[in-house]
């Protein structure tokens, strides 16, 4: 290899790394700022982004925490139902809405519910709760999700325009997921790699 080829390659590596890192520290600020600043308008919903359905045999902590966030809003009066949205998880087959109605309805919530059982993606989640909202005459919605997936949730909300059809407000959910460093880190890792795809693709 070449002298010249390979400070190139070594400055394509450097110009990788920092962007990297940008993207990284953007998300992690952000989940910050959403964790201080909880939602303080009333909404018509509250709008619970799936996430892997189990973990080592038991319902995943980081999809019920997030059950758990919505769940504290209605207490709070500030959604009038929760809507879980979640297809089917490739590790374990089961459906992520529906795993999130049972631990919503086993933790003593009684109030209504709509599910979305069929989406894959982030931005599945919105396009099809959308019209079934749309459906049941929801305009204010409150998106709930752990605090390092709210930054890229937010820019496909405004990319999708979900943002025109409905009010939008964001809660992060502080699950033991985001409190264990593990996963904290994997949320770093991932959520860098994660908004190039959705910039690339979308």
């Amino acid at each position: 290899m070449s002298p010249a080829l390979r400070r190139g390659l070594w400055g394509a590596l450097l110009v990788f790394l920092l962007g990297y890192l940008s993207i990284s520290f953007t998300v992690w600020r952000h989940a910050r700022e959403v964790l201080a600043h909880p939602p303080q308008r009333a909404a018509d919903v509250a709008l619970v982004l799936g996430n892997r359905a189990y973990r080592d045999g038991k319902p995943n902590p980081c999809l019920t925490g997030r059950v758990d966030a919505g769940i504290a809003l209605a207490k709070a009066g500030l959604v009038q139902r929760l809507v879980f949205s979640g297809g089917v998880d490739s590790e374990d087959g089961r459906i992520e809405a529906e795993v999130m109605e049972l631990h919503a309805r086993a933790s003593g919530y009684a109030g209504p519910l709509l599910l979305e059982p069929r989406s894959q993606s982030t931005l599945e989640n919105l396009l099809m709760s959308g019209p079934l909202m749309q459906a049941a005459g929801v305009r204010s919605v409150i998106v709930v999700s752990e605090p390092y997936h709210l930054w890229r949730a937010e820019r496909l909300v405004r990319g999708a325009g979900f943002d025109r059809t409905f009010d939008v407000q964001y809660a992060a959910a502080p699950t033991s997921c985001w409190k264990r460093w593990g996963m904290v880190f994997k949320g770093a890792l991932r959520e860098p790699f994660a908004i190039v795809k959705n910039a690339v693709n979308y």
